[in-house]
């Protein structure tokens, strides 16, 4: 049989023991996390009884996430399931794989690991099969995130991945999710928002892989390995932080050298998971989902004589002008035919088309949390929680200068982090209200975001009134690893709390709403999209157009691109937001 060999395993040093792997540097941990000869989804089923695929189809990228009936014996007691896998590949024999991959329309069918929409659609599709049967989902992590193409974006990626963990968070049967391999970004976390989740003792679980995270810190891949050590990618260091509940070990040695061994034992732990799950009775399975999930997280409480340090409100808002009606136009405006254009701008059209060059398509300003409160909330009715006020960001993994950025960004945005709640009123309705400064490290979810929100969702149902969320952000907080990106199924479970009391959900998506913040509140609720707002979806268009080597059209991910593929329910310009808002309210409310 032929194999493939990392360079560190042609090391004649190397005995594939706990001492050798141990001795290895972060990043080699991370290339034995998905070794290609490491078993596969499918090699996982063949210790299950009765195992039967269903929804089965031909489209795009649908082969990524594969779905099985099973059952699983615990203690001479057998448990029906649905086991949701991440097959990253055709197999985990390297020669066979070798031969595949020279036949381009494998290739293109197996799409470099990453799941498509319609792969995440048949993940939906499954957890409503196993509800109907009363199956524990199982779901099975294996991927290097989802697919970061424009054809992608246009099924709705995004709010698809959004609708896993929805399902997830609403699921009336109990969820364990196991990491075999590699499991990262959005990809993994659309399917890691389970009841328990488990982890093969050689996996990896990370938010950015360590090249793309070395790109943005040194701008350069050559520093990945530095970029795995800060971020703590391993299992075992998912484990010390609280985002995996056990580790399957791999006893005999890593799971490509040692498969019957990691087979059996991936038996053993999963079937004992389900036996215990199952034995709960299944009415209170959102009950105890809601006590998991209020425990995840980590944060620090700050004083109210550090945060008059900073505290002030800010505006991006660019003011009237006080002699005319124009305002300079911004510098480097060109036409279609590439002639600059330099004449003033009309204040009172610009203003309508949301701060947007009607030439060029240029934004000339990013609107604060403190600009989207005074939009949408009665002068002077904003009150702050206290029950979040003194919620600031963890450094966890000492992730350099962190701290120093956190402590910048605070005296920039006049907040303690990139999220603001409180109490306030719309026309007169009590609403709490959560608001996103973009200029705060990107508005880029974290740790403090998952615990305010769902801070700010129990205070609304304890005082029965709407939810309004302002998205804003460019994805999952580097800075804090993983954990970061295990606060958005937190979040999933808050806003289906809120849903599953009656009360009006509304989000309002702005520019940007990108990765973490889009398949997070982004994708929840009465959506209203802000006019002539663009970089809404999961991947940016930077990171779309340098996978795929192509220019992305004109208007990609702006809100005129999303309504043509029917992803937007209403559009509002900055001064209708109340409005539309105030109408949904009292539409809700009324029923």
């Amino acid at each position: 049989m032929k194999h493939f060999y990392l360079p560190f395993e042609k090391n004649e040093k190397f005995s594939y023991s706990i001492q050798s792997i141990k001795k290895l540097t972060e990043y080699e941990k991370y290339q034995l996390s998905f070794h290609p000869e490491r078993p596969k989804y499918l090699d996982y089923l063949d210790v299950f009884d009765n195992v039967s695929e269903c929804l089965q189809n031909d489209h795009h990228g649908s082969c990524l996430i594969q779905t099985h009936r099973a059952d699983i014996r615990y203690n001479d007691s057998s448990h029906p399931v649905m086991f949701i896998g991440q097959q990253s590949g055709p197999t985990s024999n390297f020669g066979d794989l070798q031969h595949a991959m020279k036949d381009h329309t494998q290739v293109i069918k197996w799409n470099q690991g990453m799941p498509t929409p319609a792969a995440f659609q048949k993940a939906i599709d499954a957890i409503a099969i196993a509800e109907a049967e009363n199956r524990i989902v199982i779901t099975v992590i294996d991927t290097a995130g989802a697919d970061p193409t424009e054809a992608s974006e246009s099924g709705g990626i995004a709010w698809k991945i959004g609708r896993c963990m929805q399902a997830l968070a609403e699921s009336r049967v109990p969820t364990i999710s196991v990491i075999i391999n590699r499991g990262c970004s959005g990809g993994a976390i659309a399917l890691t928002g389970c009841d328990a989740v488990l982890a093969m003792q050689y996996s990896t679980y990370l938010v950015i892989s360590p090249e793309a995270c070395s790109s943005i810190l040194f701008r350069t891949r050559d520093k990945a390995n530095f970029a795995a050590e800060i971020s703590q990618i391993t299992a075992k260091e998912a484990l010390l932080n609280g985002i995996v509940d056990e580790l399957i070990p791999e006893h005999a040695g890593p799971a490509h050298r040692f498969r019957t061994e990691a087979l059996e034992s991936f038996r053993d732990v999963v079937s004992r998971w389900a036996g215990k799950l199952a034995s709960e009775h299944f009415h209170n399975v959102f009950e105890r989902r809601i006590d998991r999930w209020q425990r995840i997280g980590q944060w620090d409480l700050t004083t109210e004589d550090a945060i008059h340090t900073y505290e002030r409100s800010i505006s991006c808002f660019i003011p009237k002008p006080d002699k005319n009606q124009f305002i300079a136009r911004h510098k480097g405006c060109r036409n279609e035919l590439g002639k600059h254009v330099a004449d003033p701008v009309f204040y009172s059209k610009l203003v309508a088309d949301n701060f947007v060059c009607d030439t060029c398509g240029h934004r000339y300003v990013r609107l604060s949390a403190h600009d989207y409160l005074d939009l949408i909330l009665d002068p002077g009715t904003f009150t702050e929680h206290k029950e979040t006020r003194y919620i600031v960001d963890r450094d966890i993994l000492n992730f350099p200068d962190y701290s120093e950025k956190i402590a910048e960004a605070r005296v920039k945005n006049g907040m303690s982090s990139a999220l603001i709640t409180g109490d306030g009123k719309v026309d007169g309705y009590d609403v709490v209200m959560c608001a996103t400064s973009f200029g705060f490290l990107g508005g880029s979810f974290c740790m403090s975001t998952g615990e305010k929100v769902w801070q700010a969702a129990q205070l609304a149902i304890d005082r029965s009134c709407p939810l309004i969320i302002q998205a804003a952000g460019g994805g999952a907080r580097m800075h804090e690893g993983c954990s970061s990106m295990v606060s958005i199924p937190k979040i999933h479970v808050a806003l289906s709390r809120i849903e599953k009391t009656g009360l009006p959900l509304i989000t309002i998506v702005t520019d940007p709403t990108l990765g973490g913040a889009a398949i997070g509140f982004g994708s929840r609720g009465i959506r209203i999209f802000e006019h002539n707002a663009g970089n809404i979806g999961f991947s940016g268009k930077r990171v779309i157009e340098q996978y795929t080597g192509k220019r992305t059209a004109k208007d990609f991910q702006t809100t005129n691109w999303l309504q043509q593929k029917g992803f937007v329910d209403m559009v509002a310009r900055p001064f209708e937001m109340k409005a539309r808002i105030r109408e949904i309210i009292e539409r809700q409310m009324s029923k």
